[in-house]
């Protein structure tokens, strides 16, 4: 997500960005950050990759202005059908084998007990080779990309100056990471993504909500459009009153909005109201299984929610919500038993199918914060 941003503000910025997915390239795998080799992908499933990548750029960057449209190149457009001779002929022959292992991706494999292939060594110039075709399709100057890969790119800035004699820059970013050290996106439940089927728009936004007070500034500096006077406003409200998290919150809002869109984003803040007693209708199965991945849960058969339905005394007490049926009926008098954040009214309620959510589970609160999760079967 941080170069996307670099290359959208560089595009606010009256430049034109081309975002290079790697359709080619990804059929070999960089070596750079990685300790071993990477699992081979077919073609197929590269070129699935790179159509996904597609969807998420527009979120991003700008293909419809004018003035400088943002642009999407397949390196396999180019390298799947260049012959290996003139590739070893033209591009192989200006780099020696001193400079390619002198480089930090590959000393660092090669000092390994993993090794590093031919296959892998190879990536250098095929990045390199990238940014020469830029040069010559578009003009491309510049090449952005994290601190990882200034291997590659300095090795294109010197291809592209042996070559045709021209000048051309490389800009990188540095890793990220949090107070604590940790590479940002990796969390306990995983890495972070920004596409929605591998991290739903809910964790995506819990994730952004629940960052350092240490960080937070500087995130929202990163990965928000928000001005300077704003974000300068979010840090002096973080300094007086740090409890309220209204910095977390914007970060959280501004970042899920950017990836995922406004109406994603309206779901997620449904979805975290919940834990603390909001309404659960406009939320579907999906939602529920995240919200609630990780509190206790109890399987029903749907048999005994048919019919005249199931005694909510006896729910709560199959659940282990109470312990006895008499505890199932004092918390429902006094007003503590919930099924789907509505309060129990009486001793002699039912759960029945209609108040499943899709058919797939029912939502009991005792208290304010207690939850279990009952599973439909």
């Amino acid at each position: 997500l941080l170069p996307l941003m670099g290359l959208a503000r560089l595009q606010r910025f009256g430049h034109t960005p081309i975002a290079l997915a790697g359709g080619g390239t990804g059929m070999i795998g960089d070596p750079s950050g990685k300790a071993q080799e990477r699992q081979l992908m077919s073609y197929e499933q590269v070129q699935a990759n790179v159509g996904q990548v597609r969807k998420q750029l527009a979120r991003l960057l700008d293909f419809e202005v004018k003035s400088n449209p943002a642009q999407i190149q397949n390196n396999a457009d180019w390298l799947m059908s260049i012959p290996m001779m003139d590739f070893l002929r033209d591009v192989g022959k200006h780099f020696t084998v001193n400079y390619m292992v002198s480089k930090d991706s590959v000393k660092n494999r090669l000092e390994s007990e993993e090794g590093i292939s031919y296959t892998e060594f190879s990536y250098m110039l095929l990045q390199a080779y990238d940014f020469l075709y830029l040069y010559d399709l578009c003009g491309c100057r510049l090449q952005a990309g994290g601190s990882d890969q200034w291997g590659n790119i300095t090795a294109g800035i010197e291809l592209i100056r042996r070559v045709r004699g021209e000048r051309a820059y490389g800009l990188v970013y540095p890793l990220v990471v949090g107070a604590d050290g940790a590479k940002l996106g990796k969390t306990a439940h995983g890495a972070v993504y920004l596409s929605a089927e591998r991290t739903s728009p809910y964790r995506f936004y819990q994730f952004w909500f629940n960052q350092d007070d240490a960080d937070v500034i500087k995130y929202l500096r990163y990965y928000t459009w928000l001005t300077r006077e704003e974000i300068d406003d979010l840090a002096d409200q973080l300094a007086a009153h740090a409890e309220r998290r209204e910095a977390q919150r914007t970060l959280a809002r501004e970042v899920t909005r950017i990836v995922h869109g406004e109406d994603a984003l309206a779901r997620a803040e449904l979805a975290s109201q919940v834990l603390f007693g909001g309404e659960l209708s406009g939320l579907g199965a999906s939602d529920i299984e995240e919200i609630f991945a990780d509190v206790p849960s109890t399987d029903v058969p749907r048999t005994r929610l048919e019919g005249e339905g199931l005694p909510l005394v006896d729910l709560l007490t199959d659940t282990g919500i109470s312990r006895s049926k008499g505890q199932a009926r004092r918390l429902i008098e006094n007003g503590g038993a919930y099924v789907n954040n509505r309060r129990i009214e009486g001793v002699d309620a039912v759960a029945g199918t209609s108040d499943t959510i899709d058919g797939r589970f029912i939502v009991l609160r005792q208290g304010k914060k207690t939850y279990h999760l009952v599973r439909v079967r």
